[in-house]
């Protein structure tokens, strides 16, 4: 249940973010759900494979160089979908990722969920 409610919320965000940035396109819902299913896929993979390697870049620029890798795997998620999902400037998939970590982050903060405590 909580993967279908992120999944919905990731969505949900592409579409917010696509009424604000120029050069960030979604075509409609349907495609916001499938490029949310592709951007997980693609950061499940790709993503932490080059987290791993531009390690030493992250931890130079101070964590910052992880939204030139999260613009990156957004700029690749849209390729995967080509017609859904339109990133078209580097400067459109930066502002991108940043809102949509913004977005989704007050999104689930607003719906309460909570992360997982021991048991």
């Amino acid at each position: 249940m909580r993967l279908l409610i992120r999944w919905l919320l990731i969505a949900g965000s592409l579409m917010v973010i696509a009424n604000f940035v120029p050069g960030f396109y979604v075509r409609n819902y349907g495609a916001a759900l499938i490029a949310a299913a592709v951007i997980g896929l693609v950061n499940a993979t790709l993503g932490a494979l080059v987290k791993i390697l531009t390690f030493p870049l992250t931890i130079l620029s101070l964590g910052l160089f992880l939204i030139v890798v999260n613009a990156a795997m957004l700029k690749v998620a849209a390729w995967f979908i080509p017609g859904s999902l339109e990133v078209q400037t580097w400067t459109a998939a930066i502002i991108g990722s940043i809102l949509l970590s913004l977005v989704s982050a007050i999104l689930h903060w607003l719906l309460g969920e909570k992360r997982r405590e021991p048991q």
